[in-house]
């Protein structure tokens, strides 16, 4: 009789079937939880609505930090070539928001024009008016590095009131804006300038809920010496540990990143390992892009639902006739109560509720009686979408990982140090004697010589258990130890010759002085006798 309640409870049950993670979160927004948002005035309060340039654009990184601390001059570095619209100096150069993204040619779009592109994804800081709109700008220029990412450029936090006062919009809500669209933050400090201003203060605090983007750059390391460096970093460490509230440690990046000598080379190693580091990170941007954009759809439906339940319970608490203007400060004031009733009656973490301040500060300037009272069914659709049609995003986007090439930005200062002597770790570890004509275990054999006809060979040749012996002494977990003999019986017969045995224990010296194994033995690493058996 009542056979169509079924289907259509099948019907919701079923996740949507979906050919592209991009398409697939554009159809969930528009269809399931932008009805949410915009029923409870969501992006009056939060993050205006998402638009399809948010789902397809290139991974974004934004930079941050205190004036002269190396914005402008770090995407030149990234680059290998000037944008449009740079300036640098010592001063506070940049007091404009730029957009460095690819562009067949050289040129430059002002904002006001920007926000109306369709293409662009900026078209909502429209929101933020003129005073914004005249400072900010898209650099556009043919570069490798950016056919994979954009890049944001933003103004020197200064200290002081009048700073903040000048600027004629509100700084911290841009950078949230943008933070919450952006793949990677990187927040840079000067070596000689730690100290964080309150505006600093001020927006990092705003960046809250999104430390997994987070990354900072300790800049201009290379003015400083070590002992001196070592202060510095712990510093660093103590400040950032009293603004960002995470029980987590911020990765932090020491170099120097831009293309002049270093000043005080003693650590140019350390340096070098801290850059591979972090260019490693902004390359996998593109290969994550679509995993980082799914998480933030699943952030934003989940405030969005606990904001649904906010609403809804201050339009209950409201009387229908006399005394509403009592009653709305009445809420507003007991709104930390309503967080908690909330939290309990529906099971909610509290780290997913608004900061309660802000909220208020918002609630203040609302007319209660247009808010609009609970509607189960927009929040279980937002449910069915968390439970089901996200796991099969998921799913789909391990495929087309599977099935694309592996994305990495290329070009500019990523490919410096890809190949060639220049590469990290290059000649060091098992890559010592990589140009060398002469094997480079040679120049240790004699010694190894010494120690192999005490472990009586037999036709030239060790035992496994002879050779464990001897490879024990150098303290090394077995699995390490495992590993070593792999690579060096490199006839698999279960025994090592001469040759091999020095090569067990050149490869033991590698990894006693920090370096790392490699996964196949190196060419230049094969004993001379043994090179035609690998051919």
């Amino acid at each position: 009789m009542f056979s169509w309640l079924g289907t259509d409870d099948r019907r919701r049950k079923d996740p949507e079937v979906f050919q592209t993670v991009s398409e697939g979160l554009k159809k969930l927004y528009k269809t399931k939880l932008l009805p949410l948002e915009e029923y409870y005035k969501f992006h009056e309060f939060h993050s205006p609505a998402l638009e399809d340039a948010d789902f397809d654009n290139k991974p974004m990184v934004l930079l941050v930090g205190q004036y002269s601390t190396g914005k402008t001059t770090f995407i030149r570095y990234l680059l290998e070539q000037d944008f449009p619209g740079m300036r640098i100096g010592p001063e506070p150069t940049t007091d404009s928001f730029i957009a460095v993204m690819q562009g067949d040619v050289e040129g430059v779009i002002p904002g006001n024009a920007l926000v109306v592109d369709p293409k662009k994804p900026f078209r909502k800081l429209n929101a933020f008016g003129n005073a914004f709109l005249n400072r900010f700008v898209c650099a556009q220029l043919p570069n490798a590095v950016l056919e994979s990412i954009s890049v944001i450029d933003t103004p020197g936090i200064l200290s002081g009131e009048k700073q903040r006062i000048s600027r004629g919009y509100d700084f911290a809500a841009v950078l949230e804006w943008f933070a919450e669209r952006v793949d990677r933050i990187i927040l840079l400090f000067d070596a000689h300038k730690l100290d964080i201003s309150d505006e600093f203060s001020e927006v990092i605090k705003a960046l809250k809920n999104h430390e997994d983007k987070m990354r900072v750059v300790l800049n201009k390391a290379d003015q400083i010496e070590t002992q001196q460096l070592m202060r510095v970093y712990g510093a660093l460490m103590w400040s950032l540990g009293k603004i960002v509230n995470t029980p987590e440690v911020i990765r932090v990046y020491i170099g120097s990143f831009w293309s002049h000598p270093l000043l005080i080379p003693d650590n140019r190693k350390l340096f070098e390992a801290e850059e591979q580091d972090l260019f490693r990170d902004i390359q996998s941007l593109p290969r994550n892009a679509a995993l980082r954009k799914l998480n933030d759809l699943i952030k934003r439906a989940r405030l969005a639902k606990v904001h649904a339940y906010i609403i809804s319970s201050l339009k209950k608490e409201m009387p229908s006739v006399f005394g509403k203007d009592n009653k709305k400060k009445e809420l507003v004031n007991n709104l930390g109560e309503i967080y908690a009733r909330i939290e309990r009656e529906h099971q909610i973490s509290p780290g997913d509720f608004p900061n309660l301040r802000k909220m208020q500060d918002q609630l203040q300037a609302q007319d209660f009686s247009k808010f609009q009272p609970l509607k189960s069914k927009l929040l279980e659709t937002v449910e069915d979408m968390l439970a089901n049609d996200i796991a099969q995003l998921m799913v789909l986007v391990r495929q087309e990982e599977s099935q694309r090439p592996v994305q990495m930005v290329k070009g500019g200062a990523f490919e410096g140090t890809l190949h060639g002597p220049f590469g990290h770790g290059y000649g060091e570890g098992a890559g010592e004697g990589i140009d060398d004509a002469e094997w480079v275990v040679a120049r240790d054999k004699p010694m190894y010589d010494e120690i192999f006809y005490t472990l009586s060979p037999v036709d030239g040749k060790i035992t496994g258990a002879n050779a464990k012996k001897e490879m024990v002494r150098s303290k090394l977990p077995n699995t390490v130890l495992g590993k070593i003999w792999k690579l060096a019986d490199i006839d698999k017969d279960g025994m090592l010759d001469d040759e091999e045995f020095a090569l067990a224990n050149h490869l033991i010296k590698v990894k006693l002085e920090g370096h790392e194994l490699p996964n196949e033995l190196p060419s230049h690493l094969l004993p001379p006798s043994k090179r035609k058996l690998t051919e």
